[in-house]
């Protein structure tokens, strides 16, 4: 019996210790309490540790502003110049009476708001002393010429006579041969003349005309007035040409062609009338050569032919945006209106994320697009701009860029 007990004791101290490493290998995070059980898939649960240090790395990564960028890239645009200005009349006249008179009559389209021929009789006054004075002057050129003849013929019988005498050389006097008395004879003649043309001048003048084509924007007589000379009739604008005045300043100048090549008379702008919209086109007529003295601008004057003819009528006080194509001008951007900030920064991406700005005008404008030349450092490469920087952006500024669409 103690023989076999002493038999068996290694063998149950070997087996409890096999039990103890077994336990000890299967269970030693739950032992220590700090693993959880495996995570499906075989794959054990990080460490929360780890965990922590991660989120810790994410709260302390800056958090980058998304801006929407266009890509701009240089490229030759023709410039756009837009001025304004008021349409005025080619010719705006006061007509006034010649000759004094009681107004005899008026035309039925003599009226306010009408438009007239050239040579349309618009009134007349009442001419009968003027029919008498062309009379008296007619009969003063008729006896002046009857004295004239008169002298004539005394004349050549005194030249007869002087030969006939026998004395030789010419006479003493010039009124031997009634020189003097010719010329007074035939002065009297001139003067009777240019009476009778100033007579039946007045006469004319009774009846009034109008001197051009014309719009009647005013009536200042009616029947039965009297008149004197100077007397205001009607105020007049003609009809055949509009003008437009517009100030440009240097630089829009120098955006522009030639002046003998703007005047060649095919140079054309669009009007707009600022109020309705409506658009009309008219062409540069000439470019004025002097600085105005008190806006120191230069202008240029755009005409409209037949404007009342325009469908619908350009119409004299209508103010209106001129718009003309320029001079073809190298190396710009092509950029929305709203890149350039109210201060004239234009804030741009790099290559490394980051923003940049540069001062900067535009060169010229079309509508809700502007044309700027971009500075020579990166001129000759593609650009990604911000279209609507904010005033919260500085300069190094990491951001996240989204390509506008198309139509922005």
């Amino acid at each position: 019996m103690t023989r076999r007990w002493s038999k068996a004791l290694p063998l149950s101290l070997a087996l409890a210790v096999l039990a103890a490493v077994v336990v000890h290998v299967v269970t030693p995070g739950q032992a220590r309490g700090q693993h959880s059980p495996p995570r499906p898939g075989g794959q054990p649960e990080a460490d929360s540790g780890q965990v922590q240090a991660r989120q810790s790395d994410r709260q302390q990564a800056p958090q980058r502003t998304e801006v929407t960028v266009v890509t701009a890239e240089t490229a030759a645009h023709a410039a756009r110049i837009n001025a304004y200005g008021e349409a005025s009349a080619h010719f705006e006249l006061t007509l006034s009476a010649e000759v004094s008179g009681r107004v005899d009559g008026l035309a039925d389209n003599f009226e306010g708001g009408l438009r007239i021929g050239k040579g349309e009789l618009l009134a007349t006054l009442e001419d009968s002393g003027y029919q008498e004075a062309l009379a008296v002057a007619q009969s003063t050129l008729a006896t002046a010429e009857v004295s004239l003849l008169e002298e004539q013929r005394q004349g050549e019988q005194s030249r007869i006579e002087w030969r006939s005498s026998g004395l030789s050389g010419e006479p003493d006097s010039p009124l031997v041969l009634r020189a003097p008395q010719l010329a007074a004879a035939q002065a009297a003649v001139d003067e009777a003349k240019a009476s009778l043309a100033a007579a039946r001048q007045d006469l004319d003048q009774t009846r009034i005309t109008a001197p051009f084509d014309a719009l009647i924007t005013d009536r200042h007589i009616a029947p039965g007035s009297f008149v004197q000379s100077g007397t205001e009739i009607a105020t007049l604008v003609s009809t055949d040409r509009i003008e437009i005045t517009v100030s440009l300043s240097a630089a829009e100048w120098s955006q522009l062609p030639d002046s003998a090549t703007l005047t060649a008379g095919d140079w054309p702008v669009t009007l707009t009338d600022i109020e309705s919209g409506e658009q009309w086109t008219g062409q540069v007529i000439r470019a004025h050569q002097h600085l105005d003295a008190t806006s120191r601008q230069r202008s240029l004057v755009i005409g409209v032919q037949a404007p009342f003819d325009q469908p619908p009528a350009l119409l004299p006080g209508t103010f209106l945006e001129a718009s003309l194509k320029g001079r073809t001008l190298d190396g710009l951007w092509q950029l929305p209106a709203t890149a350039l900030g109210q201060s004239g920064q234009l804030w741009y991406v790099t290559d490394d994320d980051a923003l940049a700005s540069v001062s900067t005008e535009a060169v010229f404008s079309d509508g809700a697009t502007i044309y700027v030349r971009p500075p020579e450092a990166i001129a000759d490469q593609p650009t990604r701009v911000v279209v609507q920087p904010l005033s919260s952006y500085v300069q190094g500024m990491l951001v996240t860029t989204v390509e506008a669409r198309q139509d922005v």
